[in-house]
């Protein structure tokens, strides 16, 4: 298994504009808030300079798994790449609360509130290969829980099959990628943590952050 950066063209993404209309402009003001050059930030989040600047452009779509690696690099949340207004300091999040997001294939709602140094999302991940079966390794916890389908969760050389209830929990550290095993997809909630801007700049550093196909 290699590490670093991984460009060229299986790097993860959607060519179609307009699933996710409102990162583009975040992505970049975030770049640029950290002081970090296109190039250094596309080391960080694994990809190459010139697709960053074509999910900065909207000319790419990020995938599920690309948005959770982007607010790492930038110390931040997925609602904030999404340019949502943080939240009340309300515990509650309600059901009928903000639409669901879509990129693709996978579906996600925001399950727990913003600006939190955990991140909690309710995730429909579609049948057949697609961003969830991109190998990743990086600093963190994730916690996942199975609410409808069956999971195939690939943790190092393990392989584990996971059917409606069951839950998994490991360090991010641990190369991990998921699938759905049935042909409807799969649910489940799904809960990480977040390193906030200086930890960030620390840990991701250096190519800690790998993505790339198996």
């Amino acid at each position: 298994m290699t590490t670093g950066p991984a460009p060229g063209p299986e790097e993860p993404g959607s060519e179609a504009p307009g699933a996710v209309p409102a990162v583009a402009p975040h992505l970049r003001e975030l770049r640029r808030r950290t002081g970090l050059t296109l190039e250094a930030a596309a080391a960080r989040a694994g990809l190459s300079p010139a697709h960053l600047s074509r999910l900065e452009t909207g000319r790419r779509q990020p995938s599920l798994p690309l948005l959770l690696e982007l607010a790492r690099t930038y110390g931040t949340t997925v609602s904030e790449l999404l340019g949502e207004t943080p939240a009340v300091a309300d515990p509650i999040v309600r059901g009928g609360g903000p639409g669901a997001r879509e990129s693709d294939g996978w579906t996600y709602w925001p399950a727990g509130g913003s600006g939190r140094g955990m991140q909690a999302l309710r995730v429909h991940v579609p049948p057949g290969r697609g961003p969830g079966e991109l190998v990743r390794v990086h600093p963190g916890e994730e916690w996942l829980h199975v609410l409808n389908g069956r999971l195939r969760l690939h943790l190092g050389e393990a392989e584990h099959l996971l059917e409606a209830g069951d839950s998994a929990h490991f360090d991010s550290l641990t190369p991990h990628r998921i699938a759905a095993a049935t042909a409807a997809g799969a649910d489940l909630l799904f809960v990480h943590t977040l390193l906030q801007s200086t930890l960030a700049g620390v840990c991701l550093g250096g190519g800690t952050t790998t993505a790339h196909h198996r």
